[in-house]
């Protein structure tokens, strides 16, 4: 399959005090979150001058990007659109067909599946079609790489660089990702069973483990929102250090596997709230790195645009299906991460 371009979809963020809002009531349209929990949020940004780190990294990750698709001959152009703040993919989309775009892949910076990290960014793509109308180019998304072996080995030996700085032989991995409501989580996948989200973290993690040779490790959540009455994915990374210290355990090592990049809710959620917590507690803490800024990352990206540029076979570590493609809004299978119900 020959394309024209790249467009590189994320999630957006603030770049100032007066965006913070907006893009909050944006990111929680129609999820009837309450006021007071955009006003606690919209905290956390304010503590960092309005401005998530999310759009710098994102454009890092770009540069890099282009500078891996050069090197391996592959010189076409990216673009780049968000779903919650500016550039905003409408926008975006114009522009690739103002600029005579044909047909683009699509890499959005999720590596999971799930209703937000997998089937929204198929709405967006689908609604930013429809704004532009007969002009839109073919989209066509790439698969989710929460398997990847280049994903797997950048996560891994951010976990052992952690470790050693740490020098603790006890101290406990764990794991964390975003939190989702259970009855989200509970929308099956491409192969039918439920819990694909949880599931490929879950996979994802082994697999870390397993290649930073760590026996022992836990999964834990963070960042959940909405009413306090909706069961999510538990549990929360605080509570479980917290339970950790009242078994003994003398110093923790965070790897933050759900996200690509230090966006806030790893510096705010993770940096601050569970640093803080271990510090309380007189706990060792030292939190991964992220994969994003890893040259392995691009390279992976590289690879994944092969696999529909050149019929390359993916590269995967685990069994589970290699789902997320889809062409113009149409997502890998029917019914595979509904939305949550309201």
């Amino acid at each position: 399959m020959s394309f024209d371009a790249l467009l590189f979809l994320s999630f957006g963020g603030p770049e100032g005090p007066e965006e913070v809002r907006p893009f909050l009531e944006n990111v929680t349209r129609g999820r009837g979150v309450p006021p007071e929990r955009l006003d606690e949020v919209a905290e956390h940004y304010h503590h960092f001058g309005g401005v998530s780190p999310i759009n710098r990294l994102n454009r890092e990750m770009m540069a890099a990007l282009q500078d891996e698709l050069r090197a391996e001959g592959r010189d076409v152009p990216i673009y780049w659109g968000n779903r919650n703040w500016h550039p905003m993919i409408e926008d975006t989309v114009a522009q690739l067909a103002d600029d005579g775009v044909r047909r683009a892949l699509v890499f959005a910076t999720s590596a999971w599946g799930g209703y937000s990290g997998c089937k929204q960014y198929h709405e967006d793509i689908a609604r930013a079609r429809e704004s532009v109308g007969q002009r839109a180019p073919d989209l066509v998304k790439i698969r989710q790489f929460f398997d990847h072996p280049l994903f797997i080995g950048a996560n891994a030996d951010a976990v052992r660089r952690a470790l050693a700085e740490l020098a603790d032989p006890d101290a406990r991995l764990v794991f964390t990702a975003h939190s989702i409501p259970l009855r989200a989580d509970h929308a099956p996948g491409p192969d039918g069973r439920p819990e694909w989200y949880s599931r490929q973290v879950h996979e994802a993690a082994r697999l870390v483990a397993e290649a930073a040779e760590v026996d022992a490790y836990d999964v834990v959540w963070q960042s959940r929102s909405g009413p306090p009455q909706v069961p999510w994915l538990e549990p929360d990374v605080v509570d479980h250090i917290e339970e950790l210290h009242g078994k003994g355990v003398g110093s923790v090592v965070l790897s933050p596997i759900g996200f690509v990049s230090d966006h806030l809710e790893v510096v705010w959620d993770l940096d601050n709230e569970a640093a803080e917590k271990a510090a309380e507690l007189g706990m060792g803490f030292r939190r991964a790195a992220t994969a994003g800024d890893d040259p392995r990352f691009a390279k992976m990206i590289v690879e994944l645009l092969a696999e529909h540029a050149d019929e390359v076979r993916p590269r995967k570590l685990s069994l589970m299906p290699a789902a997320g493609c889809g062409v113009n809004g149409e997502t890998c299978a029917p019914g595979c991460c509904v939305p949550e119900p309201a």
